[in-house]
């Protein structure tokens, strides 16, 4: 699968989070990445996460995640705030931006971190009373010390989706995106609903198009802030699109313009970029016509 943030993942090693002793152990080598407020992460002179461990950290503070292990090693994830004045250089780098220089275990690894200490940022107290949250199994729960009711990190689950009519593709934008750029349509699951059926939904609220028939055919974690992206690809009718206030436009595209604007060929159509699983959604179509 061509797309960011789905390849060499760590092995969370779920078992260790409640295991102070290994973290322990893991901490004096462990590979430290470290994250600002904005959810950027601290790069050295080549653009690269720094190397940085323990021993360089000093003593694990209370907000490092432990993210999981690779070859033995721990990873952890760290708020800038909470580390070591030495450790305070300027250079930062976003996560789109590190999905195309980075390598995959490192990139793959930074969305996981930004995905989990943007909750902890965003869930400090309780929803139920307001108490503040103490947070346990390295990092991945908070616990009220109010009521007592556990709270564990959000994912918010969405549906991307290339809808075909069997020659043409469906595709629409939104006012803020570069002009030209379209992209496959999107939308999160509400309570209660089946993710086919909130494909049917999605598409229909933003273009008016019905869907007759889906099929999943994969999925991307997008920490934008915090959703999973699960990719379909869905049958639908020659409708002609409609949009409300969703989108500004969509329009059906055939194989010769999707195959110009994969190659950035194409003089108005840009697409999403190769890091999101929409642009491969779109390939994977474009494939299987030609």
């Amino acid at each position: 699968m061509d797309f960011s943030f789905a390849h060499a993942p760590l092995d969370r090693a779920e078992h260790l989070r409640t295991d102070s002793a290994a973290l322990a152990r893991l901490w004096p080598e462990a590979r430290v990445l470290v994250l600002d407020a904005r959810g950027d992460a601290r790069i050295d002179a080549h653009g690269m996460p720094p190397a940085l461990d323990g021993t360089v950290v000093g003593k694990r503070p209370a907000s490092a995640v432990f993210l999981g292990l690779h070859d033995a090693q721990g990873w952890f994830a760290l708020p800038a705030i909470d580390a070591p004045a030495t450790l305070d250089v300027p250079a930062t780098i976003d996560l789109r931006t590190a999905a195309a220089q980075w390598p995959v275990r490192e990139a793959t690894a930074f969305a996981q971190a930004r995905a989990v200490l943007h909750w902890r940022d965003r869930h400090r107290f309780c929803g139920a009373c307001g108490a503040p949250l103490e947070y346990a199994r390295a990092g991945w729960l908070g616990r009220c010390t109010g009521c007592g009711i556990e709270h564990y990190p959000r994912t918010d689950p969405a549906v991307i989706v290339a809808v075909t009519d069997g020659s043409r593709l469906l595709l629409g934008r939104q006012a803020a995106w570069p002009a030209g750029r379209y992209s496959t349509l999107a939308g999160f699951v509400e309570p209660g609903e089946t993710l086919e059926q909130t494909v049917v939904r999605e598409v229909f609220e933003e273009s008016a198009v019905r869907v007759t028939g889906c099929r999943y055919l994969a999925s991307q974690p997008w920490p934008f802030p915090a959703s999973l992206m699960l990719g379909f690809v869905a049958q639908a009718g020659p409708d002609v699109p409609q949009v409300n206030d969703e989108l500004e436009d969509a329009r059906w595209f055939g194989v010769d313009d999707i195959g110009l604007a994969l190659g950035e060929a194409h003089p108005e159509l840009k697409l999403s970029p190769k890091l999101s699983i929409s642009r491969w959604l779109i390939a994977q179509w474009h494939a299987a016509q030609t």
